[in-house]
């Protein structure tokens, strides 16, 4: 396996980042960065406490799409939403890294968890717009939803400067999830011919390589949808992992041609939230 890695954030990833050239592609671990992240913080956090507010099988406590599969089918969908909103109920404050993000002049943020950090960030522009996947349980034969900065539904795509894409959903401003079982589903049915992937990310990703910043590729929902996401895209891509990649992990990594850093995400932050202050 020829998996390259690099020691340290190289200049050309924070000079892409900041010339919109590459794309930030977030995960649920940047919340580590923020100081009072009240919110799960990972996949076996967010099945803890959803396992913890409705009874279910020991079997299935430490799978969260299990966990959520089976308060849908015997609680009700609305009992999932409704402990989902109370899961991401609080808006961790945004930390520096989260700030430096919102204020570059990217076409495209893709954050790949519930949470509405990055949201509150941007609040401070109004030249952007959020567009999140939906459940086909609630919202069958529509694969996403936009929303204006200011929080508003659009009903149709809104070409923004920078336009934030949150595919499994968020807390704010719809309470839209993709999180249980049948949900992961009804998308990964039909994401390999693109269906669910929003028109406006399909042409805007062919001249971007992405960034992953605090995404583990350990399970296959996050590699299949990075994989969905990256397809077609222009490259080059980098992923900040500084925990030896699993076996899985390292082939996804090979496989899709991203380069790992191998250098502490707080370490990441610090260096590329400097260059704002240089």
């Amino acid at each position: 396996m020829n998996l390259s890695t690099l020691p340290h954030l190289p200049e050309a990833v924070s000079l892409g980042l900041r010339s919109g050239r590459l794309a930030p592609y977030l995960g649920p671990c940047l919340l580590a960065l923020c100081n009072d992240a009240a919110v799960p913080a990972d996949p076996p956090a967010l099945a803890a406490h959803l396992s913890g507010r409705s009874s279910v099988p020991g079997k299935i406590r430490l799978r969260v799409t299990a966990v959520a599969q089976f308060i849908e089918n015997f609680k009700h969908r609305k009992t999932l939403v409704g402990l989902m909103d109370e899961a991401f109920a609080a808006t961790p404050t945004p930390s520096p890294l989260h700030r430096w993000l919102a204020g570059l002049p990217a076409p495209l943020i893709v954050d790949t968890w519930y949470d509405d950090t990055l949201r509150h960030a941007l609040a401070a522009r109004r030249d952007w717009a959020e567009v999140q996947g939906l459940s086909q349980s609630e919202h069958f034969g529509a694969w996403t939803g936009w929303y204006g900065a200011d929080g508003a539904l659009a009903p149709d795509p809104l070409e923004a400067p920078t336009v934030l894409y949150k595919p499994w959903g968020s807390r704010r401003p719809g309470s839209n999830y993709l999180v249980s079982d049948t949900d992961f589903v009804e998308v990964l049915t039909e994401i390999d011919i693109q269906t669910p992937i929003p028109e406006l990310v399909q042409r805007r990703r062919s001249d971007l390589g992405f960034v992953f910043l605090g995404c583990r590729f350990n399970d296959q929902l996050p590699r299949a949808f990075a994989r969905q996401i990256l397809k077609r895209s222009g490259g080059p891509h980098f992923a900040v992992l500084p925990d030896e990649p699993t076996r899985m992990e390292a082939r996804f990594l090979e496989e899709q041609g991203i380069t790992r850093i191998a250098q502490p995400l707080a370490e990441v932050a610090e260096s590329l939230t400097a260059t704002a202050d240089a």
